[in-house]
């Protein structure tokens, strides 16, 4: 089977077992198309053709025509999954990447809110309908660390406010349970009377009853941050940075924000600091600034 035949045919694999998102294969497609294009120069005509010494030349190839030392790892990431899966397949006998390290990424710490200007930011929406759906929306996010396409693809099915907790799902099509803070659950409450909590019913909604696009959320967001006059770019993932940063300063339970996250690898939640692990909701609860029960 020629090469771009495999890769085809892996993608839409990845699209139907692993129900990777459209965005994630478009990354993946746009990564092998590179690889695709220098093996068509190098006159090479098969995967396993390919030898680590030639998978250097190719990264210091992008590496000079500007890729960044992250979309260079990016880039080798997404080659050893297809060949990782050519090789479960017998389609190619050796590993091409055997040996090849991209250049070190330093990642810093995403900028965040403190406490005060969390809780300023979360607060300052007034008492009309669309000041109670924004009210709920940032407290919910502040609240439990969400990322914005589980925020807009909430239904109120996915509540359970009595025992404080939200069902999501995740990168990968993964579903995690997350804790809702005492604060964020009022918010809730107060935005279910308002509009009604029909169980199949988006929990945010945009025009005509239809969930709320993330671009409406952005916007929302900028708006609402201006008028307080924050300095800050402010957005959606800056509220999860925060919700992780603030636990991690808390609680030093790396582990447990692992999960309050979702994150599949550790490492990815280390950006926010370099700590050690414990147990779960009695972290959040005693941790997050807005998690607090009455009389705790």
């Amino acid at each position: 089977m020629q090469t771009q035949a495999l890769v085809q045919a892996w993608l839409a694999r990845l699209a139907t077992e692993r129900k990777a998102s459209a965005h994630t294969i478009d990354g993946y497609r746009r990564d092998l198309a590179k690889l695709l294009r220098f093996m068509q120069t190098q006159q090479i005509e098969s995967f396993d053709a390919l030898m680590p010494g030639r998978m250097r030349g190719f990264i210091a190839a992008e590496h000079r025509a500007g890729l960044s030392p992250k979309s260079l790892q990016r880039l080798l990431s997404s080659c050893r999954s297809l060949f990782r899966q050519l090789t479960r397949e017998g389609l190619i006998t050796h590993d091409p990447l055997a040996g090849v390290r991209g250049p070190k990424v330093h990642r810093k710490l995403p900028q965040v809110l403190d406490v005060d200007e969390a809780t300023a930011l979360v607060e300052g929406e007034g008492e009309d309908a669309l000041g109670v759906r924004d009210r709920a929306m940032l407290e919910l996010f502040y609240s439990s660390g969400l990322r914005l396409s589980e925020l807009t693809g909430l239904r109120w099915l996915d509540l359970d406010l009595d025992a404080g907790e939200v069902r999501v799902l995740g990168k990968g099509r993964k579903t995690r349970i997350v804790p809702v803070g005492r604060h964020a659950i009022d918010a809730l409450r107060a935005l279910g009377q308002a509009q009604g909590r029909d169980a199949d019913a988006p929990v945010f909604r945009g025009r005509g009853g239809a969930p709320i696009s993330p671009r409406t959320v952005q916007a929302r967001m900028k708006t609402l941050a201006l008028r307080q006059g924050f300095a800050k770019h402010v957005h959606p993932h800056l509220l999860r940075h925060t919700f992780a940063s603030h636990m991690l300063e808390s609680s030093g339970d790396l582990r447990a924000v692992q999960e309050l996250l979702g994150h599949a690898d550790i490492a990815t939640t280390q950006i926010y600091t370099h700590l050690d692990f414990q147990h779960l909701a009695k972290v959040y609860d005693a941790a997050h600034p807005r998690a607090r029960r009455k009389g705790s």
